[in-house]
C-alpha cells in the first residue's frame, strides 16, 4: 500500500488495491479480512483441484477408452466447481479490478480481474451457447474448448499471496503490541498518608508517588525519590549491565527492578513516555517504508489498456475483412488474445522466485520477513551494526585478571568468587560465573558487607577481602593499588569495567568486566570491506567504549551515547546522505531504526520485538550470514528478472499471432485452446526456472 493515502475505516489502497496498514496497533485477534482470505482460499483450493483433474484427466482416459468420450457431463462438471471460485472466492479481486477503473489506476487487479473474467466468461459461453462458435474452433468431439482450470487456478494463487501478504502485515502489528506489552497493567500508588493503592497505570498522574518492588516492571517514566537498586535496563537502551538507581536517578517505564526496594515519582505517564515514543517511532518507520512495487505492477497502467485495444482491433478487423463467419471469428480471436495475456505467468514470476528463495534462506538460517526485502536488500551499500548483542556477546564477562607479586591467578577468583557469591551486583555474578568457567571452588565467606557503588568487604577463608574501586579501598585502609594503577588505566581505555581485589590489606590483583567481542565479529567486518560495505557502529554505551571495540575491528565510523528515539534519526541522515541502509540490531532499543533502515535483520539471540520490527531475523547470530542474506537476494533479484522476461516474451510474440497478425502471410491463426496452452507453457517456464534458485550457489 502507499504510506501517503490515508483514511478513517480498514480498505484498500486506492492506487495499488493492496490492504490499508492501520496507523496504531490493533487488538492481538485475527485481522477480520486474515481470516476472510484464508478462508476464500481454503474453499478455492479445494475446489480447483477437481477442476484441474476433469480437464487434464480426459486425455488420458481417451487413451484408455479410446475417443470420442462424452463431454458434457464433464464440461458441466467443470463450471459447477469453478462457479463459486470466480463469483464468491474472487469477489474482492473483482472489486478492487473495478475500483482501478473508477479510480483510473490500473493494477495488478486488473490484470486478475480481467484474465479470470474473461476464461470463465469465454468458457460458460462455450458450454451454454456452443453453436455461437464455427467448426473450425471445434476439437475432434465436436465441442468448443473451455478453459474452466485457467480461471480457478489464477483465483487460487492470488489467494496464497494475499494470505502471505496479510499475516506480514499481522506480524507487523504483533511488534508493536510487544512493545505496548512491556508495560505493567498496574502500580502501587502511595497516598497522602503513606497507605498503598494497586490502580491501572492508565490512572497514574504526573507527580504521583509509586512504590516499585524488587522484580517488578517499573510502570512510568519518573524519579527515584527514596530506595537504591540496580535495574535491568536492556530491553530499551541496549546494556547487559544492570543499571545502579538511587534517589534523584531516572527510571524509564517497562525497565525491570532489581532486588532492591524503590519509591518513585511519576514524570512522564501515557503517550509522553519513552517507551510510547519508541512505539510511535516504529509505526511511523514501517509505514512511512515504500513498498517494492513489481515489475508488473509498474508496466500494468500500459499493459492492461494495450491488451484490451488489441483485442479490440483485432475482433474489428476480423469483422471488417476476415473469412466468414466474420463476427464470429472476430470474437474469438478478441478472447485468444485475452487469454495469451492472461496474467498467470506474471503473477507467478515474482511469488514462486520469493517463495524459492525464502526457502533457500530458512536452509541456510536466514529468514526473510516480506517479498520487499530480497529486492531492497541487493541494493544496501552501508551497514550499520548495533554494538551490545551484535558485535559482543551482550552479557558482562571477567575479560582480564592481572595479578600483582606473587599471588596466584586461581587463588585470586577463588577469594573473590567466594566474596561475590553473596553480592547481588551484576559484576559480582560475573566474576562468579568466571571462577565456574575456570572450574575453580569458591572459598567460604563470612562477615559480609556490600556499600552499593563502591564494592563488598568480608572475610573468606578467614581472610579479610576487599573488592571495590579506588576510592573503597583507600577508605578500607588497603594500600598497594599505585602497583596497578597504569594497567588499569588501560584496561579502562579498553571499555572495561575495573575492580581492585585486596587480601590482608593490600592489592592483590585486579579485574577487567566487559561486553566480549564475538568471535565471528572480526572476520564478518573484514568480510563486509571486502564485498565494497561501508560499516558503521551505532550503540548507546559511552564514547570510550564504543571507540576501543570499533578500533579493534576496524569500523569505519562510530556513533555513540545515542538514545533509543534517536538511533532512527541517526539511520535517516546516512539515508538522506545517499546510502542505502542494512541496520542490524537485537534488542527493543534497536527496533525504531530497524524499521527505519531500508532493511532491518535482527539477531536471532535477540528480543522478539526487534525480530518482530525487522525484515530479516540471522537465526544462528552470525554476522558473516548479512553476506550470504545479500548474495541470496542478488541471485533472487536476477531469478525475477528471468521470470518476467519469459512472462513478458510469450506475451509479446503470442499476442499478435492470437490477434491474427501472421493470418494475411501464412494463414495461421491462434485457437483459444493454443492460447491457453502458450499461457500454461509460460507459467511452466516460471516455475522451473524459480526451482533453480534451490541450487544455486550462494558465496558469503
Amino acid at each position: 500500500m502507499h504510506p501517503q493515502v490515508r483514511q478513517e475505516e480498514p480498505g484498500d489502497c486506492p492506487i495499488c488495491g493492496m490492504p490499508l496498514e492501520p496507523v496504531r496497533p490493533e487488538s492481538a485477534a485475527d485481522d477480520p479480512e486474515l481470516v476472510d482470505m484464508r478462508r476464500r482460499l481454503v474453499a478455492s483450493l479445494c475446489l480447483a483441484v477437481p477442476v484441474v483433474l476433469l480437464s487434464m484427466g480426459r486425455p488420458l482416459l481417451e487413451l484408455v477408452l479410446g475417443p470420442p468420450l462424452p463431454s458434457v457431463p464433464m464440461r458441466w462438471l467443470e463450471w459447477l466447481f469453478t462457479t463459486p471460485v470466480v463469483l464468491w472466492a474472487a469477489a474482492p479481486f473483482f472489486a478492487r479490478a473495478w475500483a482501478s477503473v473508477i479510480n483510473r489506476r490500473l493494477n495488478m487487479f486488473s490484470l486478475i480481474g480481467l484474465g479470470v473474467g474473461v476464461a470463465y466468461a469465454y468458457s460458460t459461453a462455450a458450454i451454454v451457447i456452443p453453436g455461437l462458435f464455427p467448426e473450425s474452433f471445434r476439437d475432434a468431439s465436436g465441442a468448443v474448448p473451455v478453459y474452466f482450470e485457467s480461471a480457478a487456478v489464477i483465483v487460487t494463487l492470488v489467494l496464497l499471496g494475499q494470505v502471505l501478504e496479510l499475516r506480514a502485515r499481522q506480524r507487523t502489528g504483533d511488534a508493536l503490541r510487544s512493545l505496548l506489552d512491556l508495560a505493567p497493567p498496574v502500580a502501587i500508588r502511595l497516598t497522602d498518608c503513606g497507605h498503598e493503592r494497586q490502580v491501572p497505570v492508565s490512572a497514574i498522574s504526573v507527580g504521583d508517588r509509586l512504590r516499585v518492588r524488587p522484580g517488578d516492571k517499573i510502570p512510568v517514566d519518573g524519579e527515584v525519590l527514596d530506595g537504591n537498586s540496580h535495574v535491568d535496563e536492556s530491553m530499551l537502551t541496549g546494556e547487559s549491565v544492570p543499571v545502579e538507581k538511587q534517589g534523584g536517578d531516572e527510571v524509564i517505564a517497562g525497565t525491570v527492578n532489581g532486588t532492591g526496594m524503590m519509591i518513585i515519582r511519576a514524570a512522564r505517564v501515557g503517550a509522553d513516555t519513552l517507551l510510547a515514543r519508541i512505539v510511535q517511532v516504529v509505526a511511523e518507520a514501517q509505514r512511512s517504508r515504500a513498498p517494492v512495487q513489481s515489475l508488473a505492477d509498474r508496466v500494468a497502467g500500459l499493459f492492461v489498456p494495450a491488451v484490451i485495444a488489441v483485442a479490440v482491433l483485432a475482433w474489428l478487423f476480423w469483422a471488417w475483412l476476415g473469412p466468414d463467419p466474420r463476427m464470429a471469428n472476430g470474437l474469438l480471436a478478441a478472447v485468444a488474445v485475452l487469454i495469451i495475456a492472461c496474467p498467470c505467468a506474471l503473477g507467478l514470476a515474482t511469488p514462486m522466485s520469493i517463495t524459492v528463495a525464502m526457502g533457500r534462506g530458512a536452509g541456510l538460517g536466514i529468514l526473510f520477513r516480506n517479498a520487499a526485502v530480497i529486492e531492497s536488500l541487493a541494493e544496501v551499500d552501508t551497514v550499520v551494526l548495533d554494538k551490545t548483542g551484535t558485535l559482543t556477546r551482550g552479557e558482562p564477562a571477567v575479560t582480564a585478571i592481572e595479578v600483582g607479586g606473587d599471588a596466584d591467578e586461581r587463588a585470586l577468583l577463588r577469594l573473590a568468587s567466594g566474596l561475590e557469591a553473596a553480592s547481588e551486583h551484576p559484576l559480582g555474578a560475573a566474576i562468579v560465573a568466571e571462577a565456574e568457567s575456570r572450574k575453580v571452588d569458591r572459598g567460604v565467606a563470612t562477615g559480609f558487607e556490600a556499600v552499593p557503588g563502591h564494592g563488598v568487604a568480608g572475610r573468606v577463608d578467614d581472610r579479610p577481602v576487599v573488592i571495590g574501586n579506588q576510592s573503597f579501598l583507600a577508605a578500607r585502609g588497603v594500600c598497594g593499588f599505585e602497583s596497578v594503577a597504569s594497567r588499569a588505566d588501560a584496561l579502562r581505555d579498553g571499555g572495561n569495567t575495573v575492580v581492585a581485589v585486596a587480601v590482608d590489606g593490600r592489592v592483590a590483583g585486579i579485574m577487567a568486566i566487559g561486553d566480549p567481542i564475538r568471535d565471528s565479529a572480526a572476520g564478518a567486518i573484514d568480510a563486509l570491506h571486502r564485498a565494497g560495505l561501508r560499516v558503521v557502529m551505532l550503540t548507546g554505551d559511552n564514547a570510550v567504549t564504543a571507540k576501543a571495540v570499533a578500533d579493534r575491528l576496524g569500523i569505519d565510523e562510530v556513533v555513540a551515547e545515542v538514545r533509543p528515539e534517536d538511533k532512527q534519526v541517526a539511520v535517516r541522515d546516512i539515508q538522506a546522505r545517499g546510502g542505502r541502509v542494512a541496520m542490524v540490531g537485537d534488542g527493543i532499543n534497536d527496533a525504531p531504526a530497524l524499521a527505519a533502515a531500508d532493511v532491518g535483520m535482527a539477531m536471532g539471540s535477540g528480543t522478539d520485538v526487534a525480530m518482530e520490527s525487522a525484515d530479516v531475523t540471522l537465526v544462528r547470530s552470525d554476522l558473516r550470514a548479512v553476506l550470504v542474506a545479500r548474495a541470496l537476494s542478488e541471485a533472487t533479484r536476477r531469478n525475477i528478472r528471468q521470470n518476467l522476461f519469459f512472462a513478458f516474451v510469450y506475451n509479446a510474440v503470442g499476442v499478435p499471432v492470437a490477434a491474427g497478425v501472421l493470418y494475411p502471410f501464412l494463414g495461421l491463426t491462434l485457437s483459444p485452446m493454443l492460447a491457453a496452452a502458450a499461457m500454461s507453457a509460460s507459467s511452466v517456464s516460471v516455475i522451473t526456472n524459480a526451482l533453480r534458485l534451490r541450487r544455486a550457489k550462494i558465496d558469503a
